[in-house]
């Protein structure tokens, strides 16, 4: 098993980082790529063309080894993300990215558990309940209104937008939805039946959970503030420390019924920065040093549960018609937000498609909901390629929104240079 274990790992590492890198290449983010390999690795591609090379590569007992490396690699991901999360850059324009955030919150939350309840035969098509728990619905309006910060923040970089107000703007509104998304998503897991909790009612997980925070905020901030202000450790030793803080964090919002996630994430917030208020440079670089490496063991272990050879024409229609709500609640309610904010209609439409960035977040999302018990496979197949989908189509409509505003702004440009007749 372990020599199953290290040939299965090469070709996980060297497949999805080559994917990446085409992706990157065709003008797509790098993640786009590891996505889809991990999914043509899956049971879906591999697993049908090649069942004798697939059963080779992914015998059933080396999952355990795939899965603890996954989450070892998300929980040490969602720890710098938690680090770098600093709500400070709103700046001069706090007021315009929380009302863009809470449009392009409420607006999809609101659509995607509506049609949850609308649908319920439907979904129960693709093997859900007929009768949805309340945390089935709200995690089905989390899925659409989730974004991708990690990969809009790149997009923004490559595409020259960090220094522009859209590009700032949907950064900013992004972080503060992302928050909003967490707090909600966590509530749903808390009342999930499928999740963990040692049996614990969930008002006794919310209680714990909410005085987990404030020991972490008001005990460990201060603890790891003299750690790493007034002792002189070496790098490694600090970095395994930290490291192990944030797998023990992890542990215990597990052990409390909630996702690793969370601890993950509340693990990195709390962490102090500089002295300053500047992010830790020899931290955070080893910190997505090693995330981006392993976090391909992610994407493979959440292409096994993608049952794409099991797809129904219910399947097919679902896909499309949550594809569609997700593009045009998304887009329409972060570009009607940042109208209102100032911003003219070109810019507008920028910070609304970049808000359309779903990405490694949304999967991240969907693989919790998945443990909780909140999605069937069917339906989390649908979800998955939905995330895909809308990510893939935010360069070409960055691409179209920039020849639009280009076309129109010429006729402008040339009436304002045009020679006036003289009245006089």
């Amino acid at each position: 098993m372990i020599t199953h274990f290290v040939g299965a790992s090469a070709l996980i590492l060297v497949a999805a980082h080559s994917g990446g890198w085409l992706a990157r290449r065709l003008g797509q983010p790098y993640i786009v790529g590891q996505l889809a390999t991990g999914i043509a690795l899956g049971p879906s591609l591999l697993g049908s063309t090649a069942p004798t090379v697939y059963e080779a590569l992914f015998p059933a007992a080396i999952g355990p080894a795939l899965t603890g490396l996954a989450q070892f690699s998300l929980v040490v991901f969602l720890f710098a993300v938690g680090y770098e999360l600093d709500l400070k850059v709103l700046g001069v324009r706090a007021r315009s990215s929380v009302t863009v955030a809470l449009a392009s919150f409420v607006v999809p939350m609101a659509v995607g558990s509506g049609c949850a309840l609308l649908f319920r035969g439907t979904l129960h098509d693709l093997g859900m309940p007929r009768h949805l728990s309340p945390a089935m619905v709200v995690f089905a309006g989390v899925a659409l209104a989730t974004t991708a910060v990690p990969v809009l923040t790149a997009i923004v970089r490559e595409n020259g937008l960090s220094r522009t107000v859209p590009g700032v703007l949907a950064v900013s509104a992004a972080g503060v939805l992302d928050a909003l998304c967490w707090t909600v998503l966590a509530g749903a897991l808390l009342n999930a039946d499928g999740g963990a909790g040692g049996g614990l009612d969930w008002p006794w997980r919310v209680g714990l959970t909410v005085g987990y925070v404030v020991l972490m905020a008001c005990a460990a901030r201060p603890l790891l503030r003299l750690l790493l202000w007034r002792t002189r450790l070496e790098p490694s030793l600090r970095m395994a420390l930290l490291i192990g803080f944030a797998l023990g964090s992890a542990w215990v919002t597990h052990a409390l019924g909630l996702h690793v996630i969370f601890g993950a994430l509340l693990a990195g917030v709390v962490v102090p920065r500089e002295r300053g208020g500047t992010l830790d440079p020899d931290l955070l670089r080893p910190l997505l040093s090693v995330a981006s490496l392993l976090l391909p063991f992610f994407f493979v272990l959440s292409g096994q549960s993608v049952a794409l050879n099991n797809m129904t024409g219910t399947g097919w229609a679902a896909l499309s018609v949550v594809t569609l709500l997700a593009v045009t609640t998304k887009v329409g309610s972060g570009t009607v937000a940042a109208g209102l904010g100032g911003l003219d209609r070109h810019d507008a439409r920028t910070v609304g498609i970049l808000l359309n960035t779903r990405g490694l977040t949304e999967l991240i999302a969907l693989n919790a909901g998945l443990d909780a018990g909140l999605l069937s496979a069917p339906l989390y197949t649908v979800l998955v390629f939905m995330a895909l989908a809308t990510t893939l189509l935010t360069q070409p409509l960055l691409r179209l929104n920039a020849r639009i505003a280009t076309r129109e702004r010429r006729p402008e440009s040339a009436r304002s240079t045009a020679v006036k007749p003289y009245a006089g």
